[in-house]
């Protein structure tokens, strides 16, 4: 319920603009912060609050001395710097299956056009990051509900799960697969947010898991990819990188003779390279040590602001974000209006996934979060 001394009612999310051609492409957060002559900060997406680390952005515009020269086609220096920090051991086995692309949302793509016909599935969540289903509606796949039981062709999984929060361990990822997939069918496992998890993130990602990858496309065909969208971990959204560790490396060589060329360019190739190095070992350990802090200390704020209408905010602790439901539409309306208004602009979810009681926001400094508090003050009565 709101308070008494609420602003103006809050727009429906139908009437709302957008920077999006909503009859034709998906929406997504970050489009209104330049928008907004007080920004203070983009709560909308789910970047690194400690922003882009330095060394990497420096090595990225020095980059731009050399644009007047093709990217290199095979991708190197960067593709080995990222094949070592996905596997400390051993890179070289994930260095053979591996692609980067232009983001994740160029990868998602490939290997939707190569997975066999039929239906599309997401799973096991009701909602989540909306580009697997984009790409698969896009070519004319049948889109099923998670609980459906109809085999699906293509199945993808975002693990942790954006925008909910939720997340499955190594072995119950792997057995969820087991269970749920159909034989000679593919899965798309969005990694995107597992990093955050801890320094040892490898050994709670699939990453970790080649023999069990080769086995269960061996045993019943099933062929999982692992996807990573490094533009988040390392807050370089408008740089574009994903990555791609195929089953096998005959599977990341098909999906190369159809990739675009060039598709990651010069100054985003650089920043990958350094980012992965020990020159920027110290963000990372920074973003581990910090992130749970501040994402706790936002949670603790948001409950004892929603406690008397019973708000539910979800998420594993490690996460970039909180998933709020505030349980009233109008209340989330009005808290998505005045976070603009306050210059923290933050995603409705009422904006494709149709949550429209659900806020979510990033975790972000305290001194910032100050200020999304403050403009929700009052939101509900207490």
């Amino acid at each position: 319920m709101l308070s008494s001394q609420q602003a103006p009612e809050a727009v429906p999310a139908s009437a709302v603009k957008t920077k999006w051609d909503t009859k034709t492409q998906q929406y997504h957060g970050g489009q209104e912060w330049s928008l907004l002559d007080n920004f203070v900060e983009d709560f909308s997406v789910t970047t690194n609050g400690l922003g882009i680390p330095q060394k990497a952005l420096q090595a990225a515009r020095e980059a731009l001395d050399v644009c007047h020269h093709y990217p290199a086609a095979d991708q190197e220096p960067a593709k080995t710097h990222l094949a070592k920090f996905l596997d400390t051991k051993s890179h070289e086995g994930i260095h053979a299956r591996l692609l980067l692309g232009n983001g994740a949302s160029e990868l998602i793509d490939l290997v939707t056009r190569a997975a066999p016909e039929g239906p599309w599935k997401p799973g096991p969540w009701p909602v989540q990051y909306k580009e697997y289903e984009r790409s698969a509606a896009a070519l004319g796949r049948t889109v099923l509900k998670p609980t459906d039981p109809t085999p699906a062709a293509l199945t993808c999984i975002v693990n942790p799960n954006n925008p909910t929060g939720d997340y499955m361990h190594i072995e119950e990822l792997k057995q969820w697969i087991e269970n749920t997939v159909a034989n000679d069918t593919v899965v798309m496992v969005d990694e995107s947010m597992q990093p955050w998890h801890s320094a040892a993130f490898q050994e709670d990602s699939l990453v970790s898991q080649s023999e069990w990858l080769a086995d269960i496309y061996a045993r019943r065909g099933v062929a999982v990819y692992i996807m990573h969208s490094w533009t988040k971990l390392w807050s370089c959204t408008g740089l574009r990188l994903g990555s791609l560790v195929c089953p096998t490396a005959a599977h990341c060589t098909k999906l190369k003779k159809v990739q675009v060329p060039w598709s990651v360019n010069v100054p985003a190739l650089k920043f990958l390279e350094v980012v992965t190095s020990e020159a920027e070992a110290d963000f990372l350990a920074e973003t581990w040590a910090v992130t749970t802090s501040w994402r706790n200390s936002l949670v603790a704020k948001l409950q004892a602001m929603g406690a008397k209408a019973g708000w539910e905010i979800k998420g594993e602790d490690f996460l970039s974000w909180v998933w709020i439901d505030m349980r009233d539409e109008k209340v989330a309306g009005e808290a998505v209006a005045r976070a603009k208004r306050a210059g923290v602009p933050v995603r409705w979810g009422a904006f494709g996934y149709g949550c429209d009681t659900c806020v979510r926001a990033a975790v972000r400094k305290p001194e910032q979060v100050d200020v999304l508090i403050a403009a929700w003050a009052g939101l509900v009565e207490q």
